[in-house]
């Protein structure tokens, strides 16, 4: 009996995969030393009794509760940056229902050293609702402080009184350019719009611009109209630039063969462990779905015209471009048990992924949209764990498409079963096992580890096969494996 058979036995087809089924002559994939996650297909040839699994996110408790005079029922659009030793939160407040862009409207500001535990520090820059001790940092600047979104610019030599920046604006204004040095105190980069308000430029969310260290130029992902059939759909637009005051005209992003729906928010960014790799925690906007009746509706105190949709969050990616990949229609996060969960413009998830822990990262979900109870509650994910090859107590195994590695060493980040274990066997182009890497000289890997360097016979050393096209044939049992590297 093979030493698969022997670990992962009852399953006696998967130890055959690559012979049973032949492998599709493919182009190499250079991944160099960067960390890949199993969010998508772009680098699974082959998988049997293995298969993607979407995260569960584990429930953290409210972050913050918009309960000051300037803040109220209609705080949305949070954005989470983490900057060295601290964590910023931006968030618009608005304790009145109003069109968008009003002068109700403004840009609040918390900080935290943990990106668990937050306080709203008295910055005294505005006066706001009769007094200047608040945490306001973009007041009177009607109508930028309805989406005002900022992000750390990470492009090499980026002047220091633009570290910070942000895009805002509706679809009369268009978006502007703001900058800041500190992340408190800003200023327009100029006064005309960087991105002009187009006919189908909706504009009304959040606006995400990040500097991409893959695609070495600024992006912009913002909210648009797509007209499909009958149905005019809440869309998602890309454009780019050298210098972020001139952008290219926008251009749709496309979802492949997904189906066609509406989201709200889109918060794309670059993944901090693995930047090539954008990922996107969206609203998903279901319009005239309605879950809450009127009498419910009263009880929760919630505005009349909030209350006839309902929205959950869902996962997007993108490894640049204009495409999106639509791995998983399913909810990344569902709506939750409560009636005030079910309302229109609830569960509005805030940008950024941040690491909050040595294995573990949180993301940010606004809650109760409407309501006297409006809040902000934190989810909890493990490093990387957006998603995961998964195989079940029967075994199962997939084979990547050819990559040419840097590095020196595999490292995976895995869970297992206590009789569950990962085997790693490195194959040719054709599929065939290279001497001193095949499946029987593999350590197999039991346990739950973040950053585990793989093992062969003869050692971890795959220093040999750099700049080689290679194939990694993952034999699983009872198992998640959510990333892999070469690492030096």
């Amino acid at each position: 009996m093979s030493l698969t058979r022997r670990a992962f036995g009852t399953h006696a087809g998967v130890a055959a995969l690559a012979a049973a089924v032949p492998l599709p002559a493919e182009s190499a994939i250079h991944i160099g030393g960067r960390r890949e996650l199993f969010v998508d297909r772009e680098l699974i040839a082959q998988a049997r009794n293995a298969h993607l699994q979407l995260a569960t996110p584990v429930d953290a408790g409210p972050a913050l509760r918009f309960d000051k005079p300037w803040e109220g029922p209609f705080c949305g659009y949070t954005t989470i940056i983490h900057d060295g030793p601290n964590f910023r939160m931006y968030y618009r407040g608005e304790p009145v229902a109003g069109k968008d862009g009003n002068d109700n409207e403004v840009t609040c500001y918390a900080e935290s050293s943990d990106g668990k535990t937050w306080r709203r520090p008295d910055l005294n820059l505005f006066d706001v609702r009769g007094g200047k001790p608040n945490n306001v940092v973009l007041a009177g600047h009607t109508p930028f402080s309805h989406n005002f979104s900022p992000m750390l610019d990470t492009r090499p030599g980026v002047p220091a009184g633009e570290r910070f920046k942000s895009v805002a604006g509706v679809q009369k204004a268009g978006l502007v350019a703001f900058v800041s040095a500190d992340g408190r105190h800003w200023r327009k980069l100029r006064e005309a719009p960087v991105l002009p308000p187009p006919k189908l430029f909706a504009l009304d969310s959040q606006n995400i611009a990040f500097w991409s260290e893959s695609e070495r130029q600024y992006v912009l992902y913002f909210r648009t109209w797509k007209q499909i059939g009958s149905v005019k759909y809440r869309w998602v637009s890309r454009a780019t630039s050298a210098d972020f005051l001139n952008w290219s005209p926008g251009e749709e992003m496309s979802y492949g063969d997904a189906p066609p729906e509406h989201l709200y928010t889109n918060q794309t960014s670059a993944y901090f462990r693995a930047p090539h790799l954008y990922a996107g925690i969206c609203a998903r906007f279901m319009p005239g779905r309605q879950i809450v009746n009127a009498e419910q509706a009263v009880g929760l105190g919630v505005n009349p015209d909030y209350y006839k949709d309902c929205s959950d969050a869902v996962l997007v990616t993108s490894r640049g471009g204009t495409r999106y990949t639509r791995t998983f229609m399913e909810a990344f996060l569902r709506p939750g048990v409560g009636l005030e969960n079910w309302v229109s413009r609830s569960n509005y998830p805030a940008l950024n992924l941040i690491q909050t822990g040595p294995s573990t990262m949180s993301f940010f979900v606004n809650r109760n949209y409407g309501q006297p109870t409006s809040y902000l509650r934190r989810y909890e994910l493990r490093l990387d764990g957006l998603a995961s090859m998964r195989a079940p107590y029967a075994g199962g195994e997939f084979v990547t498409k050819p990559l040419v590695f840097d590095g020196s060493r595999l490292e995976l980040n895995f869970s297992t079963s206590a009789p569950g274990g990962i085997r790693v066997e490195v194959q040719n182009e054709s599929g065939a096992p290279l001497p001193g890497y095949a499946l029987e000289d593999s350590t197999e890997l039991i346990g739950d580890e973040i950053e585990r360097v793989h093992s062969w016979r003869n050692g971890p050393d795959v220093a040999a096969l750099r700049g080689k096209p290679v194939r990694l044939r993952f034999v699983m049992k009872d198992a998640d494996l959510f990333a892999f590297r070469f690492k030096p």
